[in-house]
């Protein structure tokens, strides 16, 4: 198999070829000086390729590797903008959301990227990072729930009650 491809799903995908190799397998055990370089290629190539969602993604997310929360902010809102509709920029948003404890909005963009999933996989990480979510978030009301919908039936109750009492008064 090429060095330049992954299997997900049973499918053989390619990796877009500008995304220098990640130079570790775990974060925790990378050195700063490392982190660094492969940080000054990030930007280098996100310089050269100012419309590539991937590398605007990688360099958020080495930038909060390096607990860099304003510039890894800054690459993945631009990695969003660059293409809206791309899974990982989206999930990866939501997850720096996520970390930082803005819930609402980490809620809101991994839904997003829970239906940009193109394949199981995607879609099961994107389940998973929402069930994180909601399970520190118990007290809110569910984006996707019919909240409208009580609030209407409550004050249609109300309504009915108070012409009740009207005619009874009567």
């Amino acid at each position: 198999m090429a060095a330049d491809a992954i299997v997900v799903s049973g499918a053989l995908t390619r990796l877009d070829s500008s995304v220098p190799p990640v130079p570790w397998r775990d974060p925790q055990t990378v050195s700063p000086s490392d982190l660094a370089a492969y940080i000054g290629s990030l930007e280098q190539r996100c310089l050269e390729n100012p419309n590539s969602p991937e590398l605007w993604t990688c360099l958020g997310i080495a930038h909060a590797v390096n607990y860099d929360v304003v510039k890894s902010m800054d690459a993945l809102e631009t990695a969003t903008a660059v293409e809206p509709l791309h899974f990982w920029a989206r999930l990866k948003y939501g997850e720096l959301h996520y970390r930082l404890r803005a819930l609402d909005t980490a809620e809101k963009e991994t839904l997003k990227a829970a239906e940009l999933a193109e394949n199981p996989f995607q879609l099961a990480m994107a389940r998973k990072q929402l069930k994180e979510i909601r399970a520190l978030n118990p007290q809110r009301v569910r984006l996707d729930a019919p909240a409208s919908a009580w609030g209407r039936t409550l004050y249609l109750s109300a309504l009915l009650m108070f012409a009740v009492a009207v005619v009874i008064w009567k």
